[in-house]
């Protein structure tokens, strides 16, 4: 059940100031669920939106491909290093204090950015310090997914957690979206100062929600969580190694399509600014919708783990396509005007899934345990917002685009036996 009370708004009992004696309005878990949204939409601005600006990027920085992918891979480093110590620390110190801290730090660090990691007329910052300002973003970035899904997890009961933590996820494609479709067009128009501030903002306004509405749930409500804590330990946990890493590995033909999918339209299949940024925001805007319905779906059949393996066979058999699709065009030029449509078909097909296999994570390692188990998850997703962006470089060399669709296709059709239901 949802942690509700009887009055209007969230204020503390006569004299007392600590969450367990404060009293919440019925439709406050809602609150929480949208600060959860605004928090993880303004950091997906940021990893999904930066790699968006590739093309200007790799120009405004005077960078090659290796470089490229070396700077945005360590922006997803960062986030893999720092998640499960935020999970940590949030399982023992609160949602609250860390998504506090991590959005400050977040909006602060960008700021920095701004001013000082941005090409100028008379400078131009090198691949180090983008890199090692970009690894710092996700470094303090990384605080936001395991906060929000305990907070969520908290104030959201069994019937509900799965549709509440699939609109939690929408917000990936959502702040992808809005990133893919704006920072492109604001870096060439108003340069890297305006991207970064422009992010710096939107972490900042998060923070300003999250310090308003977010709380923890009352007492009674906290036992409810106590009382569906059960097993070990996530970090011994063997089925929550095998959902991580099978999210891991979805995640790796996702983060491709994010990183390299604008280089990929612009330097193949010849596209414009325009057709590249649209494409990668109908990806996110298709995931977005998906991963509503999924959750509610599944919610009302309990096929969890069904869904998660339809979603790996269907992700597997789109990329294969779209690596047939590039080699056709190349023989036969008329098909170019295909690869942006399958690109969103592909992207979409591999971003559907998230609110429900966090859920089915959440629901393994219990409610205590939340924020430790939804960061070990997301520690393997963002080795692919690492590895990713600097292999691809490599794979263009040794294969060409097809060998980068068919390996994105080989890793969703090995998560596929994965989320097999344990005997």
């Amino acid at each position: 059940m949802s942690a509700i009370a009887t009055r209007s708004d969230c204020q503390p009992s006569a004299g007392v100031g600590n969450s367990s004696r404060r009293v919440f309005a019925p439709n406050h878990r809602w609150k929480v669920l949208g600060i959860g949204v605004a928090a993880n939409a303004g950091f997906s601005a940021t990893f999904s939106g930066i790699p968006a600006t590739a093309v200007v990027m790799r120009q405004g920085y005077h960078l090659d491909n290796v470089s490229l992918g070396l700077a945005l891979g360590l922006l997803g480093l960062g986030v893999a290093l720092s998640e499960l110590p935020w999970g940590v620390l949030t399982d023992r110190w609160g949602d609250r204090r860390v998504l506090l801290t991590g959005l400050g730090a977040t909006a602060a660090w960008l700021f920095l950015m701004a001013m000082l990691v941005v090409p100028t007329k008379t400078v131009i910052p090198g691949v180090t310090l983008l890199s090692a300002s970009l690894l710092v973003a996700g470094l303090l970035g990384g605080s936001v997914n395991g906060s929000s899904g305990r907070a969520i997890m908290g104030w959201f009961g069994e019937g509900e957690r799965g549709f509440a933590m699939s609109i939690r996820q929408t917000a990936v494609p959502l702040g992808g979206g809005l990133g893919a479709l704006v920072l492109p067009s604001l870096a060439v128009a108003l340069g890297f100062t305006a991207v970064f501030g422009l992010l710096a903002a939107v972490s900042a306004l998060s923070a300003y929600f999250a310090w308003r509405w977010l709380h923890e749930p009352p007492a009674e409500s906290r036992g409810d969580t106590a009382k569906t804590t059960s097993g070990p330990a996530p970090l011994r946990n063997i089925e929550v190694w095998r959902i991580s890493i099978a999210i891991g590995l979805l995640c790796f033909p996702q983060v491709a399509v994010l990183t390299f999918a604008s280089v990929f339209l612009h330097d193949f299949a010849g596209m414009g600014t325009w057709v590249t940024s649209a494409s990668l925001a109908a990806v996110q805007t298709g995931a977005m919708v998906m991963r509503v319905w999924s959750g509610r779906f599944t919610d009302r059949y309990g096929n969890r783990r069904p869904f998660l393996k339809f979603c790996s066979a269907s992700s597997a058999l789109a990329f294969l396509v779209l690596c047939l699709l590039v080699i056709g065009a190349a023989a036969v030029p008329a098909l170019m005007p295909l690869l942006p449509l399958l690109v969103v078909v592909a992207g979409i097909s591999v971003s559907a899934w998230h609110g429900v296999a966090y859920t089915e994570l959440a629901t393994l390692a219990g409610a205590g345990h939340v924020g430790t188990a939804l960061s070990l998850a997301n520690s393997f997703v963002f080795i692919g917002f690492c590895l990713v962006p600097i292999a691809i470089p490599w794979l263009l060399v040794f294969f060409a685009w097809p060998g980068v669709w068919l390996a994105a296709a080989v890793c969703a059709a090995i998560a596929w036996p994965i989320f097999l239901r344990p005997a």
